[in-house]
């Protein structure tokens, strides 16, 4: 069990600020992904709760003790990189375990411990083999049962599965939910840019960008509730479709009018928002209107079929209007060129201010 604490957290080089005032609390027992854009700090932080970076400022503490100025190796931290850094000579086994012999573990204990982690990640028919006699993910796997054996405190991945292809990056992805279900009290925190992993992994999500938090909560509270327009453009594949709008009507009878849009969108759900510079839709939430129901019109630009769905590009309005994307069913009979009008439950959609604030 391990809770983590993190308060007014900033690391610098120089001028150069890579994380800024991040205040984030890990309970014990959950799985937590960082997220963001390449360059957001998500690596750093990870890095700086193992020790392999040194805080700049803000204090880091682990079950209410004082992490700052603990070395690495003594922090009960084991990290995942992206790389499988195993030793090609040595047999899986004796790559994990390794730590353990140098450490001066008893061999029995080595012993329970390989054995252990090897079932928990199907290895031990492998445990024989050297690593270029293993496939990428049996590797990735190895590497994890390395930081296993060591029962550390904290579990930390570093974009684990960066390196592999997209069939292997799905099997391991799995393996590692599985490896959460058996170790239901060991604190995970998992780093990537890919969201479908953020999604399917995590208790929770941090949303990171330019080295602060822009939100964090569950993977359905961040694709409803999105708290602004980057994360509800991040979280999400193909992202949000956003819009310039602007609000009519009175608050007994609102509406918004969108650019590109076919005729005012009445909102009888919900009092009007004021102040909205945007809307958003995902395109998993529009569909062909079969009536007065359209919201947004234009024609067929591309279509890119994915054999049960269809993401349909559209050009709004004359070709200087925006363009939204539409996952439609694959089996519909939209042709490239040819007009189409587009609906929406009004409840499903989202607005954003000036500022990208949602409102």
């Amino acid at each position: 069990m391990a809770h983590l604490t993190l308060r007014k957290i900033r690391k610098s080089y120089g001028n150069l600020t890579i994380l800024d005032d991040i205040d984030l609390d890990i309970p014990s027992g959950e799985l937590v992904v960082f997220v963001g854009p390449s360059g957001c700090g998500k690596s750093t932080l990870l890095r700086s709760i193992a020790g392999l970076e040194e805080i700049t400022s803000g204090t880091f503490h682990l079950d209410g003790e004082a992490m700052n100025d603990v070395p690495p190796a003594q922090r009960g931290i084991s990290m995942v990189f992206q790389s499988y850094a195993l030793y090609p000579h040595m047999t899986v086994y004796e790559n994990m375990a390794f730590g353990m012999r140098i450490a001066g573990t008893a061999k029995p204990e080595i012993d329970r411990r390989v054995r252990q982690a090897a079932e928990i990640l199907q290895l031990t028919a492998y445990l024989g083999r050297v690593p270029k006699a293993l496939s990428g993910g049996q590797r990735q796997r190895v590497a994890i049962g390395r930081a296993i054996v060591r029962d550390p405190k904290v579990f930390l991945f570093d974009e684990p599965l960066s390196n592999l292809d997209a069939a292997l990056r799905v099997a391991t992805r799995i393996e590692i939910a599985r490896l959460k279900e058996q170790m239901p009290n060991t604190t995970m925190i998992y780093v990537t840019h890919d969201q479908v992993e953020a999604m399917t992994l995590a208790d929770r999500i941090v949303v990171l960008r330019d080295g602060r938090i822009e939100q964090i909560g569950t993977p359905m509270e961040l694709y409803r509730k999105p708290a602004n327009r980057f994360v509800a453009q991040f979280i999400g594949s193909p992202a949000m479709n956003i819009l310039p709008a602007v609000a009519e009507g009175s608050r007994a009878s609102p509406a918004i009018r969108v650019a590109g849009g076919a005729a005012p969108i009445t909102l009888p759900s919900r009092p009007r928002p004021d102040g909205v510079a945007s809307l958003g839709v995902r395109p998993e939430d529009l569909r062909e209107a079969t009536g007065e129901d359209a919201i947004l019109e234009g024609r067929v630009e591309f279509i890119e079929q994915l054999g049960e769905v269809q993401l349909v590009h559209v050009q709004l309005g004359t070709d200087t209007g925006g363009r939204v994307v539409a996952k439609l069913p694959g089996d519909g009979e939209v042709r490239r060129g040819a007009p189409i009008r587009l609906a929406a439950d009004p409840k499903r959609l989202h607005f954003f201010d000036a500022a990208g604030l949602s409102v």
